[in-house]
């Protein structure tokens, strides 16, 4: 288990490539894309959830692998629903992982939780510039893009509050990371 006493050695073992790893991540880009396969419908939109997973899985996984997850996981369900915005997902919402990742794992290491909301706030504003920037280049109007941009903001920052929670209070984040260090200590033990 991960607690603020670990030492940087089992941080950063916790880090390395391994089977475990890999697997979070690819399932990380599956629900990112059945969860940008399906919007919420409100008055004049959708909303969708994919920014829930994403946050999630940038406050779990390393920079890079949260931008594999957000970005190339969101290219991949557009390119499947909604081909047009797909080039917007993958930078846009690979800068959002990559912007949460980096703030919670390396700010306010003895808070977390403070670390991990503040990562989320940022992040939703890297989402909703990049799309409303996005948008109005694709779609080649400006007023479209500022015209969905409130239901931009309400996705993402919906996205953060269920990520915050899942993470800290059903425990998904400690879980995914005991279960990395478990496989990692039974890899050290099996090479010695």
């Amino acid at each position: 288990m991960i607690t603020k006493n670990n030492t940087y050695n089992e941080v950063n073992n916790s880090q390395k490539i391994n089977p475990i790893r890999i697997t979070i991540t690819a399932l990380f880009i599956a629900l990112n894309i059945a969860f940008s396969s399906f919007g919420l419908p409100v008055p004049g939109g959708h909303v969708y959830l994919c920014d829930m997973v994403i946050c999630l899985a940038a406050l779990i996984l390393n920079p890079f692998e949260s931008f594999i997850v957000g970005g190339v996981g969101s290219f991949l369900g557009d390119l499947i629903f909604y081909p047009l915005t797909m080039f917007v997902s993958l930078i846009t919402h690979g800068l959002q992982a990559l912007v949460i990742s980096l703030i919670a794992h390396h700010s306010f290491k003895d808070r977390p939780k403070l670390a991990s909301i503040i990562a989320v706030i940022v992040g939703g504003l890297v989402m909703v510039l990049g799309y409303t920037l996005g948008k109005a280049f694709v779609y080649s109007t400006k007023e479209y893009a500022i015209i969905t941009m409130p239901y931009e903001i309400t996705q993402t920052y919906l996205g953060a509050i269920l990520s915050i929670i899942l993470a800290y209070r059903y425990k998904i984040k400690a879980s995914c990371l005991n279960l990395i260090n478990r496989h990692n200590n039974r890899h050290l033990e099996a090479t010695n």
